[in-house]
C-alpha cells in the first residue's frame, strides 16, 4: 500500500511519501515522491495505485512536453496535461486491466510553482483525470492509507499553520499510519516549497534519522494521558470497597 500526503498552508507546501511496497511475502522500497523538471522549474508528483499506470502516464507527459513548442507556465496547465495522459492510458490499458481484475485506480498529488504562478500550488488528480486544488478550507490531500493520519490533521492543521509545523504534522500523520499497518514504512521522502522559493527542497529520511522524534511524540502522548483530568469519570473508576477477610 502507500502513504502520501500533501499540505498547503499560507507559507508554502509540504509533501511526504513512504517508500514501502509489499508484494505477497516480499517487501521492497520504491520512490513515490518524484521530482519532475519543466521549463527550468521543479515540481513534484506522488501517486498511489498501479505503478505501471503511473510510469506510462509520466512517460506520455514527458513526451508531450518535449514535442510542444510552447511552455506551460502555470501548474494547473501541467495538471491538465497529466489528466489528459492519464485518460489516454486508461483507454489503452483499462480493458486489459479489467480483464485481469485489476482496478484502474491511480490517484495523484502534484505540487510546485511554475513561472507564472504567484505562489506554490497543489492539486489532487482522480483516476478519471479530473482534479481539485488545495484551498484554505481543504489544506491537505492524502492518498493510499488515508484513515490513520486524518485525526491529527483535522484537529491541528489550519491554513495559518506555520510551514515548520506543517512538516511536523505530515510526519506525525505518517507515524500514526506506520504504527497501525505493516505496508507503510521507512524510508520517507519529504519535499518543502516555501513562498519565497521557486523549487522544492527534497530529502530522504531513514528510521534511524528520525526515530527519536517518534519516541518523543509517544512520550508526550503518554504524559498527556497520565495528566488528563478524570474527575468526570470518578463514579466509573472508583475501586470498589473490598471487606477484609481473615
Amino acid at each position: 500500500m502507500t502513504f502520501c500526503i500533501g499540505i498547503k498552508v499560507a507559507e508554502g507546501i509540504v509533501a511526504l511519501a513512504d517508500t514501502r511496497i509489499v508484494k505477497g511475502s516480499e517487501q521492497v522500497n520504491k520512490q513515490k515522491l518524484a521530482e519532475f523538471q519543466h521549463a527550468g522549474q521543479s515540481l513534484f508528483t506522488m501517486t498511489s495505485g498501479l505503478r505501471s499506470v503511473r510510469d506510462k502516464t509520466i512517460t506520455y507527459v514527458d513526451e508531450t512536453l518535449r514535442n510542444e513548442d510552447s511552455t506551460r507556465d502555470r501548474l494547473y496547465q501541467f495538471v491538465n496535461l497529466f489528466g489528459e495522459q492519464l485518460r489516454r492510458v486508461k483507454t489503452e490499458d483499462g480493458p486489459s486491466l479489467a480483464a485481469t481484475n485489476h482496478s484502474f485506480n491511480l490517484h495523484a498529488i502534484i505540487g510546485g510553482r511554475l513561472l507564472a504562478d504567484n505562489s506554490p500550488q497543489m492539486f489532487y488528480v482522480y483516476p478519471e483525470g479530473n482534479w481539485v486544488e488545495a484551498a484554505v478550507d481543504s489544506p491537505y490531500f492524502m492518498i493510499g492509507r488515508t484513515y490513520y493520519g486524518k485525526p491529527i490533521l483535522d484537529r491541528l492543521l489550519r491554513y495559518e499553520t506555520p510551514l515548520s509545523s506543517a512538516v511536523a504534522l505530515a510526519f506525525l500523520a505518517f507515524d500514526a499510519t506506520r504504527a497501525s499497518v505493516n505496508d507503510v514504512g521507512y524510508p520517507i521522502d519529504i519535499a518543502v516549497l516555501s513562498n519565497h522559493e521557486t523549487s522544492p527542497r527534497f530529502q530522504r529520511f531513514t528510521e534511524a534519522d528520525i526515530s527519536h522524534v517518534s519516541a518523543q511524540w509517544t512520550q508526550a502522548l503518554t504524559d498527556s494521558l497520565a495528566n488528563l483530568p478524570m474527575q468526570w469519570a470518578e463514579n466509573l473508576i472508583q475501586t470498589p470497597f473490598q471487606p477484609y477477610r481473615s
